[in-house]
């Protein structure tokens, strides 16, 4: 969990900065490429961290640090942003490593709508994280944080091979388990998935069924639940044949499982209580 000052130095920055990344157009693909590579710099570098959000050392330091690593390197939006990030205040300093990944994905995103595939990004993601689920040994292999990053993106890579996946879901999909950050491949996917929906203006809603959902099913639960939630929303359709029959729909934080195996579990529960 972020600290206060985290949460508010994040948000403050990205409101800030969004036009300029925005603006950039097809060049918010090097800055998110960058800006993924710095992430990963941070995270294994705890010292760099600390010099970056010291609060007892000058800004003017921390700026003078971070021109000497990047100037002439990276990208002037990277520096930018940067630059921005080590102004602010941060409750640990392993949370501005969070910010620049937020950023990274932003940039994404916003390189994503200047060629109209976000929604594309988006489906193909969700159609990842479906996949996976049948796939335990795979999501093993590309959460196995005691392996060397390198052979986790080959494997992916060379599952993905063949797809015609848009180039913005290549990169999140090897971002995944390049840098693992303390979490499961299949937590990172469903996380980017839910960045996409809020940046599209919706709420993600996932139902999980043992058989893909049908057009009809889906328009229904659509309008459905943007009626519910007020706003638009995008149904995340899950797959997974463990749960025999019915529906698991959760939208935010509500839980609603009509699913045969929660009617099995709650029938095992009644039996072994009684």
């Amino acid at each position: 969990m972020r600290g206060e000052a985290s949460r508010i130095a994040d948000r403050t920055a990205r409101d800030m900065l969004a036009p300029k990344l925005k603006g950039a157009g097809e060049h918010a693909w090097r800055v998110g490429q960058e800006l993924f590579t710095v992430t990963n710099l941070l995270d294994h570098n705890a010292k760099l961290e600390h010099a970056f959000t010291d609060q007892s050392r000058s800004l003017d330091d921390k700026l003078s640090l971070l021109r000497g690593m990047f100037e002439g390197k990276a990208d002037p939006t990277t520096i930018e942003i940067l630059s921005d990030l080590i102004e602010r205040k941060w409750s640990r300093p392993s949370d501005i490593a969070n910010a620049v990944e937020d950023f990274a994905v932003d940039a994404m995103m916003y390189y994503a709508d200047d060629s109209d595939s976000t929604l594309q990004v988006s489906l193909e993601l969700a159609e990842l994280h479906s996949a996976l689920l049948k796939l335990p040994l795979l999501r093993a292999q590309l959460s196995d944080d005691s392996s060397d990053p390198a052979p986790r993106v080959a494997l992916i890579d060379s599952v993905l091979k063949g797809n015609t996946l848009n180039r913005v879901t290549m990169r999140l999909a090897e971002h995944a388990t390049c840098n693992l950050r303390n979490r499961r491949y299949l937590s990172t996917i469903q996380w980017l998935i839910g960045k996409f929906s809020r940046h599209m203006g919706q709420s993600m809603v996932t139902v999980t069924t043992a058989t893909p959902l049908s057009g009809e099913q889906t328009d229904r639960l659509t309008q459905v639940y943007s009626k519910k939630m007020g706003h638009p929303v995008h149904i995340n359709s899950v797959v997974d044949s463990s749960v025999i029959g019915g529906m698991r729909i959760q939208a935010g934080d509500e839980v609603t499982d009509n699913t045969v195996q929660a009617q099995l579990r709650e029938l095992h529960r009644l039996v072994t209580s009684g």
